[in-house]
């Protein structure tokens, strides 16, 4: 029986294959060693953080948990640079169809993409014919979108065939030195874009539930990215499971498919469900959104793959530039997203020598509340009060461990209690700590 058929009863299956790594040395891209496994794992340490949180849509399905630990497979996703739970966003700039069908413009976009900082460049490919049926082609496609009388013309002004994709390619990746790719929208594509030795096919959300392309680009033992746009959950993990049939691992990302896509639809919690219900796969957002605050917020929830559409200008003829990023957009999203990665940082409260100057200037010491004399065993109640106090005396943390301790010393009232001022008495309780530390 076809999963398909038994999904009802027997809904998810886990398996595991082999993923090949790029073997061709002449593309290596300089990026990330996953080596560095000695780093704590923070993510892995914590659950993620409800950032922006007027934002976060509410999740069409119940999460199975905020908590996981299952973590997948590191993949090689282009060569020298990893996805992983270490490893930093990889930030894919999508040209699509936003080129106008001219392969100047898509050259410019490619270097642009470079510029801004993003990890990878990619396009969209298509076998007309193997895509729509001739119905869909031949209808009339009348308005200012249109590079056509009809679809099919539309379609093809904006299509660039293998030769053209091949120059692209190469001009990506031995001129500009940015790794590129291509969305396969059909069987012809896919084999065509295996046949130029991509780094990693996408699979859009219009073939997400596409079950036998999804099972012929895995088979390939090729990278895969997988958008989840326009699908309810259960085809979801039948892709899932069609992928990890063949792919130990592979990037997943949620998409909501409307342009722009309003705030409170990206949902950006269902990336936490996508990670407790699918160990093997690295998730990630496909974003459509007017602006780069979801895409941010998509980060700092545990986002390990960024895909957004790139545009020379939102004012150009296509229904994607409105929501896509001009250069400056996309170099501010990447800048923002390198941010909060380092923002996140340990998930271990201490105090920071970067607080040190906050802390000589605003810290509170133990300060005698009245006048004291040498000998006294000091009640904090009765004797102490806390205060901003020059210089810095016993910090205010020790209030309650102070308690018994003897005065060396007279203290006027007013003044700091110093850590040489006082002697402890002999205590078996364990919590008592070094009066002098800050």
């Amino acid at each position: 029986m076809h999963n398909l058929q038994r999904r009802v009863f027997s809904p998810f299956f886990h398996h595991a294959l082999a993923v090949s790594s790029c073997e061709n040395n002449e593309k290596k891209i300089t990026g990330l060693n996953p080596s560095a496994s000695s780093q704590p794992n923070i993510a892995q340490s914590q659950p993620p953080f409800p950032l922006f949180a007027a934002l976060l849509g509410g999740s069409t399905t119940k999460p199975v948990s905020r908590y996981y630990t299952a973590m997948p497979k590191d993949i090689e996703i282009v060569c020298g640079r990893y996805i992983g739970d270490d490893q930093p966003c990889f930030v894919i700039a999508e040209i699509g169809q936003n080129h106008q069908g001219d392969i100047e413009i898509a050259k410019q976009l490619i270097k642009t993409a470079k510029e801004c900082g993003a990890d990878c460049v990619k396009l969209q490919k298509s076998c007309l014919k193997e895509k729509f049926t001739t119905g869909a082609l031949s209808r009339i496609y009348e308005g200012p979108n249109s590079w056509g009388k009809t679809y099919g013309e539309h379609k093809e002004h904006l299509e660039f065939n293998i030769k053209q994709i091949k120059e692209l390619q190469d001009y990506a990746e031995k001129i500009v030195g940015i790794p590129f790719t291509a969305s396969a929208m059909d069987w012809v594509s896919a084999d065509e874009l295996e046949s130029l030795d991509v780094p990693f096919i996408k699979i859009g959300s219009g073939d997400t539930d596409n079950f036998p392309l999804l099972e012929h680009v895995a088979k390939k033992k090729r990278n895969l990215v997988l958008s989840t746009g326009m699908q309810e959950l259960w085809v979801v993990e039948e892709a899932y499971n069609i992928i990890t049939k063949h792919l130990a691992s592979f990037v997943m990302l949620q998409c909501t498919s409307a342009y722009p896509t309003p705030p409170s639809e990206a949902n950006l919690r269902v990336m936490e469900d996508y990670r407790a219900r699918f160990p093997k796969a690295h998730i990630g957002l496909s974003c459509h959104e007017d602006g780069i605050a979801i895409s941010i917020a998509a980060v700092a929830l545990g986002a390990k793959v960024l895909e957004r559409h790139i545009t020379l200008s939102k004012t150009l003829r296509g229904s994607d530039h409105a929501c896509s990023l001009e250069p400056q957009g996309l170099r501010d999203l990447i800048q923002a997203v390198r941010c909060v990665e380092v923002a996140m940082g340990s998930p271990q409260k201490s105090f920071l020598q970067c607080e040190l100057p906050c802390k000589q200037k605003l810290g509170k010491s133990l300060v005698a509340s009245k006048s004291l004399s040498k000998g006294t065993k000091l009640n904090p109640e009765r004797d102490i009060c806390i205060k901003v106090s020059e210089p810095q005396g016993i910090p205010a943390s020790q209030y309650y461990l102070v308690k018994d301790c003897i005065l060396l010393k007279n203290i006027n009232i007013d003044e700091p209690i110093m850590a040489s001022d006082v002697e402890r008495v002999h205590n078996d309780d364990d919590s008592i700590k070094n009066l002098s530390i800050h």
